[in-house]
């Protein structure tokens, strides 16, 4: 960022500033958009109906259904902390901005920065205050102002006219084309650099971490004792399949949930919360990864895209509207976490056993109230409000769910040892009296889980993104696993 060393003084000229991509990193109409789908897939149709009207039209329509919370929205700190000291120095400040008249003046109240507002539909033409429409209504503003010129702060190459007009030039999160383009004219331009995402940021987006949920598509190949690589390649290929279609579905379900995600403690600074990311860049994402996961389940088996997308089905109806039903929310999840037992058994050609579905109900279902209990203690026991946004409990309902959850991992620890002592453990093990000894790390694992969520330690995070980076989960994981390989094999 290029920033005078001398301050700024009353006398400049009125200062015209962009709002979308500019003032904040994202974009008011995308984010207007996705509240409209969050409220019901079906307001689709109608906005490809409002379409037909025009561009401005359309803002128009949007707006008056939904419009995103000014005090929430990912404004720009470096740029809006130097708008601060232009207002305060006493400088004149005017929100001029594509976006519906709706937004733009919430945004203008909210700040208190603004000594008027430029928008769409805010005159009696109506027109989409872009490009040359924009230029045009703030020479007359300026003038009318008693000013016979104007400085500009935008961000893309829709703001190149405007800054051609202008007297003084300030760029914002200008990508480098359009900036080389500025500079062409206005080589002194006020310079606020663009802030690319990361490659760590997009993997964070994408819940990279979050594949490893996918490692049980090959338990049920473990289960079996089958250790051929030709069982294992088609599974390794439903493995990568499954994670590009999870992340794909996280981002959908961040994108609906932005608004509460900017609430809440820890994931307001999620890439999309926080804007780092952009709306139409994560959709672009998710357009080329929801192809490439179905090619590679065909590729699989038909059988395995059909169970993918059945998970598909699921995971968007629990991001659109089942995660606020309360109880329903945890068996689904639960459920996803079975589905891709059932997934890995059809990918590799395998039975699916029966007491591996009763063992993982059991412990995905306490493992789904682990996260779920962790959530609603970070919201509604750090804040006063008794009910969580966008979920269906409330204060009172978190020592029930507690005591489903310890419940739900008792009874995991049962069933195995009750597979244990049966025939189908017996024939299947060389030594099966070694699992005795799975049964009370499990346990301690489990008891342990729910202590750290009581004493608040988890911080709303998801039990298994937890133990992936806890050494205790994964020592208990290790003499699970020698002591199913001494039960498989023998001493």
């Amino acid at each position: 960022m290029n920033t005078p060393a001398h301050a700024p003084q009353p006398a400049r000229l009125p200062l015209y500033v962009d709002l979308d991509g500019t003032l904040v990193r994202s974009d008011t109409l995308h984010e207007s958009v996705l509240l409209l789908l969050r409220l019901s897939p079906l307001y689709l149709l109608r906005m490809l109906w409002w379409l037909l009207g025009g561009k401005a039209a359309f803002k128009r329509r949007v707006a008056e259904h939904a419009c995103p919370a000014a005090e929430q929205l990912p404004y720009t700190p470096a740029f809006l902390a130097w708008l601060r000291a232009q207002h305060a120095s006493g400088r004149s400040l005017v929100l001029a901005t594509a976006a519906d008249a709706r937004i733009a003046h919430a945004v203008a109240d909210q700040l208190g920065l603004f000594t008027d507002v430029l928008a769409s539909n805010a005159g009696p033409e109506r027109l989409n205050l872009s490009r040359r429409h924009k230029r045009e209504a703030i020479e007359r503003h300026a003038r009318a102002q008693g000013h016979a010129a104007y400085a500009y702060a935008g961000n893309s190459a829709d703001d190149l006219p405007v800054w051609a007009g202008a007297a003084e030039a300030v760029a914002v999160n200008a990508p480098g084309g359009v900036l080389a383009a500025l500079r062409r004219t206005h080589p002194g331009a006020e310079v606020f650099a663009a802030e690319p995402p990361t490659l760590r940021q997009w993997l964070k987006a994408v819940r990279l971490t979050q594949w490893a949920k996918n490692a049980l598509l090959f338990v049920p190949l473990l289960a079996a004792h089958r250790w051929d690589a030709p069982a294992w390649a088609p599974v390794a290929l439903a493995f990568v399949a499954f994670g590009l279609c999870a992340s794909a579905t996280y981002l959908i379900n961040d994108l609906l949930d932005l608004p509460n995600d900017r609430r809440h403690a820890h994931k307001r600074h999620r890439p999309l919360a926080a804007g780092r990311i952009g709306i139409a860049a994560a959709v672009g994402l998710m357009a080329l990864m929801f192809p490439a996961a179905y090619a590679l389940a065909w590729a699989v088996s038909p059988a395995f895209l059909g169970m993918l997308l059945l998970y598909t089905g699921i995971t968007l109806a629990y991001s659109v509207q089942l995660k606020r039903v309360a109880l329903l929310d945890v068996l689904l999840l639960s459920g996803l976490y079975t589905l891709r037992l059932g997934a890995g058994a059809l990918a590799a050609g395998v039975e699916l056993s029966n007491w591996l579905l009763a063992i993982s109900l059991f412990l995905f279902l306490g493992l789904a109230l682990v996260k779920r209990c962790a959530e609603l203690e970070e919201v509604l026991l750090d804040t006063e409000v008794d009910r969580a946004r966008g979920r269906g409990y409330h204060q009172d309902d978190l020592p029930g769910l507690r005591a489903m959850g310890v419940a739900s991992g008792f009874l995991t620890v049962m069933v195995l040892a009750l597979y244990i002592d049966s025939q189908n453990g017996r024939e299947l093990y060389a030594q099966p009296e070694w699992l005795w000894g799975v049964a009370p790390l499990l346990l301690w694992w489990i008891m342990r889980l729910w202590l750290k969520t009581g004493r608040r330690e988890l911080h709303g995070e998801d039990p298994l993104q937890f133990a992936l980076h806890d050494r205790f989960s994964w020592a208990v994981l290790g003499g699970m696993g020698l002591l199913g390989a001494l039960a498989t094999w023998g001493a």
